[in-house]
């Protein structure tokens, strides 16, 4: 499937303008100065080690988790010659779930770095499902890095202070958090999923993007799946391989010419056999780049649910504004173009003495007057959410087709290095074989 029916493709009509080349010119340079200000070229970051603890719930139960070591240096101690040790304190799952939340939040025009899965997926069946398996907490420590360093070098995240303190503030950090009330501009899944259906003009491009997002997480859905499947299949025949080993030893007892050289093809035979575990635990640090994308997916989702809601506040507001128009100007006239309870009460009751109308016209006018501010302010925000979010969506695209290009070659190059290691072990068995 090529890339250009999945992606979609921004025409000069559709792409978000800035009026005058230079504040072009300037706006690219500020990205320019931004990256190089980024937190990640002033301090480095690092998730050293990962450690088993028992602790309690808020309801008072005994739990297990795994807390995480943040390391980090500042790279100006290092230039002066100082080789202090770096700064250190741990942090548990459910913390980086409480920053990536705010961040979200916070930036809603940003696709938000994902977090590494909290279970384990698209496992083949000798691999652990736990949580607390070891392999599995490993992974998820090199997860964790990996999104420390992502947020560290994005343009906007990078100098949030929040994050900051979540690398260097031992306690304190998660007050400082909800300090900021974060958890009350969260939009509800319900008020979502209203704005999704009832929107009247969504926008094309984020339409076409949410499409792709969703196309971006069927394809790599599959891909882990199969090669779940191709994990599990290899696994079998390596360690059948094993079974050579075990008949050619049995065999070199009962020969005298031929012994020594069955003793070593079986040898190698066992060899082959115990060198899947390694080639498939390589194996998984290429599908958690993928799986890494596959959430990437949803943080791509979350961008267009949120213009939806801006383009549906913006939709009402605008019928909103133009009822009330209509309903001054049916005032100012005394005319009523639709049917209304209002108007069949003034015909059964009497019509409303002059006074009367010049009030409520003035309230109205008053009402329209704050509205059209409103209605204007919120155009402008719209504006500004579109030029901010297709930024980074352009910033996405190029880190995602850089990512994921390395990850498919390495991964194309480690089944080549296995299948030559294959060839050298038959090639050392024929050796073998020949000195019989």
């Amino acid at each position: 499937m090529e890339q250009a029916a999945l992606e979609p493709e921004l025409s000069d009509s559709d792409t978000p303008t800035v009026p005058g080349s230079g504040e072009e010119a300037g706006l690219a340079d500020m990205d320019k100065t931004m990256e190089e200000n980024c937190l990640l070229k002033k301090i480095e970051i690092g998730v050293s080690e990962a450690e088993k603890r028992n602790g309690r719930t808020s309801m008072n139960m005994q739990e297990t988790y795994t807390a995480y070591l943040i390391e980090t240096r500042s790279f100006d101690s290092q230039l002066e010659g100082q080789n202090a040790p770096p700064d250190s304190l741990w942090r548990r799952y459910s913390e980086f779930e409480l920053l990536r939340n705010y961040l979200l939040v916070t930036y809603p025009y940003v696709v938000v770095p994902p977090l590494p899965e909290k279970r384990a997926e698209f496992v083949w069946h000798k691999l652990s499902a736990d949580n607390m398996d070891p392999d599995f907490v490993e992974r998820r420590r090199i997860g964790l890095e990996n999104f420390l360093l992502r947020v560290a070098s994005h343009p906007v995240l990078c100098h949030d202070k929040i994050f900051y303190s979540f690398l260097t503030q031992e306690s304190g950090w998660k007050e400082a958090v909800h300090e900021t009330g974060f958890q009350l501009k969260v939009d509800s899944r319900l008020k979502a999923l209203n704005a999704t259906f009832r929107v009247k003009n969504p926008d094309k491009r984020f339409t076409q993007l949410k499409h792709y997002s969703d196309e971006l997480q069927s394809v790599i859905s599959h891909l882990l799946r199969v090669r779940a499947r191709v994990a599990d299949r290899l696994y079998g025949v390596y360690k059948v391989h094993g079974n050579y080993g075990r008949v050619f030893s049995e065999w070199s007892a009962i020969e005298k010419e031929m012994g020594d050289g069955l003793q070593s093809a079986g040898h190698h035979m066992d060899v082959y056999a115990a060198s899947i575990d390694d080639i498939l635990e390589e194996e998984e640090h290429y599908a958690d780049q993928l799986k890494e994308y596959l959430f990437y997916a949803e943080a791509l989702r979350a961008v267009c649910r949120k213009h939806e809601l801006m383009q549906y506040d913006l939709e009402m507001a605008a019928l909103d504004l133009a009822t009330k128009k209509q309903q001054c100007e049916e005032l100012a006239t005394g005319t009523v173009r639709t049917f209304s309870l209002k108007g069949m009460t003034s015909k059964l009751f009497g019509q409303e003495t002059p006074e009367q109308r010049e009030a409520k016209i003035k309230v109205l006018e008053d009402q329209i007057e704050e509205e059209e501010e409103q209605l204007k302010a919120k155009n402008l925000e719209s504006s500004e959410f579109v030029k901010s979010a297709w930024a980074d969506i352009d910033h996405f695209k190029e880190q995602k087709n850089h990512d994921l290009k390395e990850a498919l070659i390495s991964y194309a190059v480690m089944q080549i290095s296995m299948c030559k290691k294959g060839i050298q072990i038959w090639t050392n068995a024929k050796e073998c074989f020949s000195k019989m």
